[in-house]
């Protein structure tokens, strides 16, 4: 899967690989709408809650790595 905003998933997966990569990228555009597209998928509140929380983790722990160098390889992704 070399571009998971077009790979072949699920509606529910392609979601949330959608609202990942906004929230990722354009963290002020997130707004009710998207966490209603969400929900119309099947995501209840707590596991939109736990979605966001890992994808708000894992962009910290990127940009921490980022800023301080951190290679876990030498082979380019």
């Amino acid at each position: 899967m070399k571009d998971p905003l077009t790979a072949p998933l699920s509606p529910p997966d392609a979601a949330l690989v959608h609202f990942a990569h906004q929230l990722t990228l354009r963290p002020a555009a997130a707004s009710e709408a998207d966490l209603d597209a969400l929900r119309a998928e099947g995501f209840d509140d707590r596991a939109i809650h736990d979605a966001v929380q890992v994808i708000a983790l894992f962009a910290y722990y990127n940009r921490l790595a980022e800023g301080l160098g951190v290679r876990l390889t030498d082979d380019p992704l």
